[in-house]
């Protein structure tokens, strides 16, 4: 803990997790500016153990402004980027215009440096707010078509739920022996992320096919429309596998990352999204082909 002449009132902290009241304090900043809720990450296995919260904290406990670093490789056109990321970046309304927010960027810049990160990556929708920072935009691309040719199969899916025991206990050794889903870009674990954005949208699916060990990520949102999320497993299978397994029948399909490992063809297209993929790095990264991160790696 260390105090500042800039802000007498606040205390700065940094690897406060393992403090209920610090944690709950967190879970209160990212519900109040975000409408979210982080507390069921607790039950799912807790946060990442790289994960380097740092925040200042007033008299009363209170958490008026944080940024959390973590570590988080990620393939990037088929080579392995030891890369850092920033998430949980927040500052209370009555505290903004003081600086806090540029004071815990530049701790978390200065953390990751010390780790030697060969690339920082975000995601935010004021991506003006880091470009002073060396972060740029990267643009990322849906895939869509549709629905290929689905070989019968006697194997089905079954749901798997992460508040169940059972299958967070399948789901998080999946997680971890997990391949990247896309040679384009993807990331190479990441499990404290998958878990919780399974609770952040209600519409997304998981179902675990034996045949292929695999879990797979989905939607079906609209009549005659499916969505493949993520697909987590060894060795991912083809698209046809996958639909053969779910035992879907619709018109068209949507894959919400690169297909390259999918053995299907289907057609790129700009996401439509309010918020940006950024990326910091000494040499600048661009994509080989149209791709994404799966949402299920959204931090």
């Amino acid at each position: 803990m260390t105090t500042d002449p800039r802000y007498p009132s606040l205390t700065f902290r940094q690897a406060y997790f393992d403090d209920p009241a610090a944690w709950a304090a967190l879970v209160s900043l990212l519900q109040d500016t975000f409408g979210i809720d982080l507390d069921p990450l607790r039950r799912l296995g807790g946060a990442d153990p790289t994960s380097m919260p740092l925040g200042w904290f007033d008299e009363d406990g209170t958490l008026v402004a944080n940024l959390s670093a973590f570590a988080m490789p990620i393939v990037i056109n088929g080579r392995v980027v030891r890369a850092g990321a920033f998430q949980s970046g927040a500052v209370r309304p009555e505290w903004r215009g003081r600086g806090l927010y540029r004071d815990v960027t530049r701790k978390a810049l200065d953390w990751c440096a010390a780790q030697q990160f060969e690339a920082i990556v975000l995601y935010t929708d004021k991506p003006k707010l880091y470009e002073p920072y060396g972060f740029r935009a990267l643009p990322f691309y849906t895939y869509s078509g549709p629905m290929p040719d689905a070989p019968g199969s006697a194997a089905r899916a079954r749901s798997l739920d992460p508040m169940v025991a059972e299958d967070l206990d399948l789901l998080r050794q999946a997680l971890l022996t997990r391949t990247p889903v896309s040679d384009m870009i993807a990331v190479c674990e990441s499990a404290a992320m998958f878990l919780i954005n399974t609770q952040f949208d209600p519409d997304v699916r998981l179902s675990w096919l034996a045949n292929e060990r695999a879990v797979i990520a989905w939607k079906s949102e609209a009549e005659g429309h499916f969505t493949l999320v993520d697909v987590v497993a060894e060795t991912i299978p083809p698209l046809s596998a996958i639909l053969s397994g779910l035992g879907i029948e619709a018109t068209s399909v949507a894959v919400l990352f690169s297909p390259d490992k999918l053995g299907c063809e289907l057609l790129a297209q700009p996401l439509q999204s309010y918020t940006h993929f950024m990326i910091r790095s000494e040499t600048p990264f661009a994509l080989d082909a149209p791709a994404m991160l799966s949402p299920m790696a959204d931090f």
